[in-house]
């Protein structure tokens, strides 16, 4: 948990902007467009270093070489990218049109995925320049581009599960009772830093009757005895994502607390071992809701059950009904259901799953059965 994984490299970012460009053509699209964020550091190593309205855009097509428009007071920062000696740089001044700069990469009359966090001031500049262009986002037109992680990022992933692992044991040896939300929310964020986290993303406590609202967010209320306390945090190491959640009790769970945090570790169970290669993955969604309805709280499971993680901690693939994606060797997701009780409680139990060649692995390994706190 404490060594650092090999460095990516030019040629790994290389690899990753020709799959990207021959999945684009594979889907019947010109090419790709990669506004800065998550996908330009995936398939670059490069991060712009504040959001800026000056177009910065990587352009990605099959039998074509990679090209990154930059404005010129950032080209500088874009050489030092690891995966710049895989690309292209073609920078524009200031008081120069960028989309004119950028018109010849693409064809006048193609259709291209644009990253979803694209700027519409950047789109709509292409379009006037290209009127005869059509744009999808990357999230609908290559939903899997990044779902399938190579060696080098399921060891970030694992390590990153490993220190949110650390995390979870250690605020188990904190006091709840007496204190307020936000003050373990501080305990998770800290202890998160503490074991390698560079970025947190999220830190759930939910107690009592805040527990019923999935993605409520620490505040000022005091956690009493007798309180469920689910806990749902995560967030980037070494630029991959952790996500866990438990539900803990302070002092000894009343029966329906227990029998509750039964039904849903079951239903987290089972979902778990349907996890296979060719699978669709709606299934798993499918299982975890089935165990929780015969149980009688159909309803009261009210989200999906998982989500693909990576670059970022919530992206494709997926776990909800009407995604027949098949599972892959290589994807990672959570699988995370629950029972959400309004002003009562809550409880959900999630950990992150990497498919293999024959089943599934948690990247998650802490106790799932409800503990006890003080």
């Amino acid at each position: 948990m404490t060594g650092t994984p090999a460095a990516f490299t030019a040629d790994d970012y290389r690899a990753r902007m020709e799959r990207a460009a021959r999945a684009a053509d594979a889907a019947g699209l010109a090419g790709v467009l990669v506004a800065p964020g998550p996908d330009l550091v995936w398939l670059t190593g490069y991060a712009p270093p504040a959001a800026t309205e000056r177009l910065t855009l990587l352009v990605l097509a099959a039998g074509q070489d990679p090209v990154l428009v930059v404005p010129t007071l950032e080209a500088p920062d874009a050489e030092k990218a690891v995966g710049a000696p895989a690309l292209t740089l073609r920078d524009w001044t200031d008081g120069k049109d960028p989309y004119t700069t950028t018109a010849p990469l693409l064809d006048a009359s193609g259709r291209f995925g644009v990253s979803d966090n694209a700027w519409a001031l950047h789109l709509l500049g292409l379009q006037k320049e290209l009127p005869g262009t059509s744009y999808v986002s990357l999230s609908e037109g290559l939903p899997m581009l990044r779902a399938v992680k190579d060696g080098a990022e399921l060891e970030r992933l694992a390590a990153a599960g490993a220190a949110a692992d650390a995390t979870y044991e250690e605020i188990l040896k904190v006091a709840f009772a007496g204190r307020r939300e936000s003050d373990v929310a501080g305990d998770l964020a800290d202890l998160l830093r503490h074991f390698g986290h560079e970025q947190v993303d999220f830190t759930v406590v939910g107690s009592g009757p805040n527990g019923a609202n999935p993605h409520h967010e620490a505040g000022s209320r005091v956690i009493e005895h007798g309180d469920t306390v689910v806990l749902d945090f995560g967030g980037l190491k070494h630029g991959y994502g952790s996500d866990t959640s438990r539900t803990v009790h302070v002092g000894e769970p009343g029966a329906e607390q227990q029998r509750v945090h039964d039904i849903v570790r079951a239903a987290q169970q089972a979902a778990f071992e349907a996890v296979r290669p060719g699978i669709a993955c709606q299934e798993v969604d499918r299982v975890a809701r089935a165990h929780i309805t015969e149980a009688g709280y159909g309803d009261r499971f009210i989200h999906r059950t998982g989500h693909g993680i990576g670059v970022t901690t919530h992206e494709p693939p997926y776990m909800i009904e009407g995604e027949e994606q098949p599972l892959v060797p290589g994807m990672c997701f959570s699988v995370e259901p629950g029972i959400y009780l309004p002003g009562r409680f809550g409880v959900r139990i999630e950990d992150i799953v990497t498919v293999t060649e024959d089943g599934g692995r948690r990247l998650n390994d802490t106790p799932r059965e409800m503990a006890v706190v003080n």
